[in-house]
């Protein structure tokens, strides 16, 4: 525990307590709330252990996962602080040490926020890692990351055969040769001692995020940025002591950390979790039903196949709806709205901050906006230009009032790092508009990286990946217009020669892709065209955009999309 434990308890929890005392008071919050400031700080020892010894969290689940089987799992807040302090001791005794970096690579399991936990009391930097990463993900994240620790399930150990490095291996679930077992946790000591204070701006998670390189940006956040910053993300969502919360989010990915961690166990809230393999909308609000969930996440594509069911069949739905990843269309909300009674409400955040802006409790929701700043944030667009403030231009963070919630920087990047936070803000990359009363619109990216379905993707590379083909010239990846997903990947590709433009030739190009990209970054179309470029060679990507975006779902003459191969499909 830190030096000073009580105190910076007690500060933790009276700036929590002012936003829930104001929750749906969104003036009196946003002009007095002020960020706590530590010098020491570790979230895990100086606040969930000590929520944890509340007796009025004693019954109260901290975690409930339910399987699709209908099995399910709960602990309890106490039983969550002495597993994860039983952890952090067999960690500490397979060489785990303060600033380690560990990758850890867990689905939807008690293990994984035991080892969050875990981590954070021994100091400990987590590199998140999605299950869906292959070899070569996996490479780059060891290299780069400096892993000296990774913890992953049983079935993913072996894509790690071909990943070099002097790296422990620990394996969650059935034995694997060569791999230490993550069972022989539990038979450690229940009393865990940190070996020192933590520092605030220590070192706690990195986040490898898609840019518009070849190589994964590395998001460096502090043992404040994430679990104190976070506490703007409690707001926007609405969360109190005693909710139910479900945060439909992949483990691996900022948004994971940000509603299935730090936000609902900021407010006291039992995090809640079912796994599905495929999405079964009637399923899912059964479950919702059973389990009395009283807040729901999840990214427009959910929201999109939600309101295709009968959203009747949910007798009680939750209170608190929001919706995050990328803006939400009006008639799923209108729809959402009819059915339940309450009103989705959308959040803007990053990989590299908290929620920024949103559309909070108690606040008028203005239609196609995602609200107004969050409380601790000052949001300021700067029209790209001339750098300074406009009614439309890039979201950006004023750094002279800096939020808790914003990363240190990029690691190992001292150029992005700079590129980011030049002239004192901190630039988004991501353009917006604003009224008079301080709602902001969205309006897209101001580079080339896109969304589909709630994953970011890079077309660099994408395109890195179809240039290894051998009929592959050159290819410019843009989003396509899809009704569920809203967009998926298409590749715009000129072919080299002695290969022609036929379904062949597409059913060979995405085969390829499909097997050396992870499933979330396949091309799932293909067109065969020449490349606008610029007179220095650069390619167009933005009149590819607009060419999609004109078209929307009409399918182009050349055009082979991933459904016409029977054989693709899966």
């Amino acid at each position: 525990m830190s030096n000073g434990a009580t105190d910076v308890h007690g500060q933790f929890r009276a700036a929590r307590d002012y936003l829930l005392a104001h929750r749906e008071d969104y003036d009196t919050a946003y002009a007095n709330f002020a960020w706590p400031e530590f010098t020491e700080f570790n979230w895990a020892l100086d606040w969930f252990d000590r929520i944890a010894a509340d007796p009025a969290n004693a019954e109260r689940p901290a975690l409930w996962i339910v399987e699709e089987d209908g099995s399910e799992n709960r602990w309890t807040f106490p039983e969550m602080s002495r597993r994860s302090a039983q952890v952090a001791n067999w960690l500490r005794e397979q060489g785990v040490r303060r600033g380690d970096r560990l990758i850890l690579m867990l689905g939807n399991q008690g293990e994984l926020w035991e080892t969050i936990l875990a981590a954070i009391k021994l100091g400990a930097v987590i590199i998140p890692a999605s299950t869906l990463l292959g070899p070569a993900d996996l490479r780059d994240r060891v290299e780069r990351g400096d892993a000296r620790h990774v913890v992953v399930r049983s079935a993913d150990a072996g894509k790690f055969a071909d990943v070099p490095g002097d790296y422990t291996r620990i394996v969650a679930g059935d034995p694997v040769d060569g791999w230490r077992s993550f069972a022989d946790a539990y038979s450690a000591a229940e009393d865990f001692t940190p070996d020192g204070p933590t520092a605030a701006d220590d070192p706690l998670l990195l986040y490898f995020t898609s840019g518009t390189t070849a190589k994964p940006k590395l998001v460096q956040h502090t043992h404040t940025s994430y679990p104190v910053g976070h506490l703007s993300t409690m707001y926007w969502i609405g969360l109190e002591p005693g909710d139910v919360h479900l945060n439909i989010s992949s483990p691996g990915w900022a948004k994971h950390a940000w509603s299935n961690v730090f936000a609902p166990w900021n407010a006291e809230a039992t995090v809640f979790l079912y796994n599905y393999s495929r999405f079964d909308p009637a399923a899912l609000m059964a479950q919702l039903d059973r389990c009395g969930v009283t807040s729901f996440c999840a990214p427009p594509t959910v929201w999109r196949m939600l309101i295709q069911a009968d959203l009747g069949a949910l007798r009680t739905p939750p209170r608190k709806v929001v919706g995050a990843g990328e803006p939400l269309n009006p008639e799923v909300i209108e729809q959402i709205g009819k059915a339940w009674g309450v009103t989705i409400r959308d959040g803007f955040g990053q990989t590299e901050t908290s929620v920024q802006i949103a559309n909070t409790p108690g606040q008028h929701v203005k239609p196609g906006s995602m609200g107004r700043a969050v409380p601790g944030f000052t949001v300021t667009l700067l029209d790209p230009l001339t750098g300074q403030p406009a009614d439309e231009g890039e979201i950006c963070l004023d750094l002279s009032r800096r939020p808790t919630g914003l990363m240190v920087g990029y690691t190992d990047d001292e150029e992005r790092t700079a590129a980011a936070f030049a002239g004192g803000y901190y630039h988004t990359g991501d353009v917006g508009s604003i009224d008079e009363n301080g709602y902001i619109t969205y309006v897209g990216r101001t580079d080339d990286v896109f969304k589909a379905s709630d994953y970011r993707i890079s077309p660099f590379e994408l395109e890195s990946v179809l240039l290894e083909h051998e009929a592959v010239a050159e290819a410019a990846v843009v989003p396509a217009p899809d009704p569920i997903r809203l967009a998926v990947p298409k590749a715009y590709v000129v072919l080299t020669s002695g290969h022609e433009p036929d379904a062949g030739t597409a059913e060979s190009i995405l085969r390829f892709c499909r097997e050396h990209l992870a499933p979330y970054k396949r091309i799932r179309r293909l067109e065969f065209a020449e490349l606008p470029k610029t007179i220095s060679g650069k390619i167009r990507r933005v009149e590819l955009r607009g060419k999609e975006e004109a078209a929307g779902e009409t399918r182009q003459p050349a055009e082979f999309r991933e459904e016409d191969f029977p054989a693709l499909k899966g």
